[in-house]
């Protein structure tokens, strides 16, 4: 059950950041009380509060709506899981574009968090969660509607030793889209500054004033008459950034519920668009050095039936194959 807490702030609190008051006055994180003010769920002045670290006048009122606390623990579920690798240490998954990661609100059940721990019990804790949900394993994501390979994992020396590869920028993450429009320059290097949308909460952007920095290397595979397959490594992993850095550009991804937009062509290749039930966007291949055994790890994901079918309307059957077969090169451009 939701509580709502409704509190007069001293005086005393007159220049102080809202988020450092409430996690004071609540007992909270100020990770906790962001994703409260994030979520409309705090009231400042009469009004949604605009950010965590608006600063106080003193004396105000403010309304703070908190949801029930989470489960302390994954429940573990029989789901289907596709596995491409696995040992003691770690685990490769091609995620289904249907699952959600891990729990989060409105998702306690049904995640691959969940999956896992059904299949391999124990996994390795994650070093902190803002919002109090169990995430084992996850040391990084894929948006729910972006299907493909994911890393897991199963101790905290291999979890830490994943973090540092991605922070160092040493795990290669390459994914396959269908974007809208067709001036796109063969091969690209996107590197903007990135943040949370100033006005939608749910949203990011790359064009901002300040921000973490954010890097997406493109290269163009295909083209059709109103549509480009392509071919996005990550340099950086900001979430939704393959989707902003080419929807802020003009090319949103394929099917794009929160970034895309409708076809603007008719005929074959738009109802194809059109029965995407999620983005065209597919991580195909991922390579890590295992922090554990020191191998080279270089795995990758064939195109999953629905993007499958939408790449032969619009590229031709030859494109499908030719990923079906392995033949078709995932090096970042230069």
């Amino acid at each position: 059950m939701t509580t709502r807490h409704e509190l007069t702030l001293s005086e005393t609190a007159r220049g102080e950041r809202l988020d450092v008051v409430l996690a004071r006055e609540l007992n909270l994180s100020r990770s906790q009380v962001a994703l409260r003010v994030e979520a409309g769920e705090v009231w400042l002045r009469g009004r949604p509060a605009r950010k965590a670290g608006e600063r106080l006048r003193g004396g105000e009122q403010v309304v703070v709506t908190l949801p029930p606390p989470p489960p302390s623990v994954a429940e573990p579920e029989d789901l289907p899981l596709s596995i491409v690798y696995e040992d003691a240490h770690l685990i490769i998954v091609d995620k289904a574009a249907s699952m959600v990661v891990h729990p989060s609100p409105g998702h306690d059940r049904g995640t691959l968090v969940n999956a896992l721990v059904h299949r391999y019990g124990a996994l390795a804790e994650p070093t902190s969660t803002a919002d109090g949900r169990p995430r084992p394993g996850i040391v990084h994501r894929l948006d729910r509607g972006t299907s493909g390979l994911m890393v897991v994992a199963r101790d905290v020396v291999t979890r830490d030793g994943l973090t540092r590869a991605i922070a160092r920028r040493t795990m290669k993450r390459s994914y396959v889209a269908v974007v809208l429009g067709t001036r796109l320059e063969d091969a690209v290097r996107i590197e903007t500054l990135y943040a949370r949308h100033p006005t939608e909460r749910r949203r990011f952007s790359s064009k901002v004033e300040a921000g973490k920095v954010a890097v997406t290397h493109v290269r163009v595979l295909a083209r059709s008459r109103h549509a480009l397959l392509v071919l996005c490594q990550l340099e950086t992993g900001r979430t939704h950034q393959i989707r902003v850095h080419l929807a802020d550009r003009g090319y949103a991804v394929a099917g794009d519920p929160l970034y895309g937009h409708p076809p603007f062509f008719s005929g074959p290749e738009a109802v194809a668009v059109q029965r995407l039930e999620r983005q065209a966007l597919h991580s195909a291949r991922l390579e890590v050095t295992h922090p554990v055994l020191g191998t080279a790890l270089d795995v990758t994901a064939p195109l999953p039936t629905d993007l499958a079918r939408l790449v032969g309307t619009l590229f031709g059957s030859d494109w499908v194959a030719r990923f079906a077969a392995g033949e078709v090169r995932f090096d970042a451009p230069t």
